[in-house]
């Protein structure tokens, strides 16, 4: 075989159809989009349009709640900081924080704060300054030898109605 025996198989590459270009291509005139109406025409968008009648996401009913005002922490669990630590990621010792850990590769956004759970065993001493800890998991930490700080929260204060 030669270089100049090369070539694709047959098909392999297949021009654009040009469109609107006269009769004898056969997508002449109407560029094969059919006669009149709104969908012939550029600039369409209409996904959930049912011609005036009220789309169906519109009327099936809602289900649930979405709170805006919802909290979301980064996940970390023991074994994940254990494999982070065995992998030179992070050192023994060290003081972490949500920044650190983005740093170390150990997660990928701080998001909100980070909270660490319980799932697996630590044996390298860490102090963590985290959003939040599970029970378990500050008590493997400590076992270790490390540290939990967790940010100080203000009390709520209650309010009264405003038509009291």
């Amino acid at each position: 075989m030669k270089l100049n025996d090369l070539h694709d198989n047959a098909g392999a590459r297949k021009s654009r159809v040009r469109v609107g270009r006269g009769i004898g291509s056969g997508v002449g005139k109407t560029a094969g989009r059919g006669q009149k109406g709104q969908k012939s025409r550029s600039g369409v968008a209409i996904k959930g349009f049912e011609g005036g009648q009220m789309p169906l996401h519109m009327r099936i009913p809602k289900r649930g709640f979405n709170n805006a005002l919802r909290v979301e922490y980064a996940e970390v669990n023991l074994v994940t900081l254990q494999k982070a630590v065995d992998a030179g990621k992070i050192k023994a010792g060290d003081s972490l924080d949500g920044a650190a850990l983005v740093a170390a590769g150990v997660i990928s956004h701080a998001r909100e704060g980070v909270r660490l759970l319980g799932k697996g065993a630590l044996t390298a001493k860490l102090n963590l300054k985290l959003a939040g800890v599970t029970k378990s998991a500050r008590a493997a930490v400590e076992a270790a030898g490390g540290s939990i700080e967790l940010p100080v929260v203000k009390p709520v204060v209650e309010r009264k109605p405003r038509n009291a």
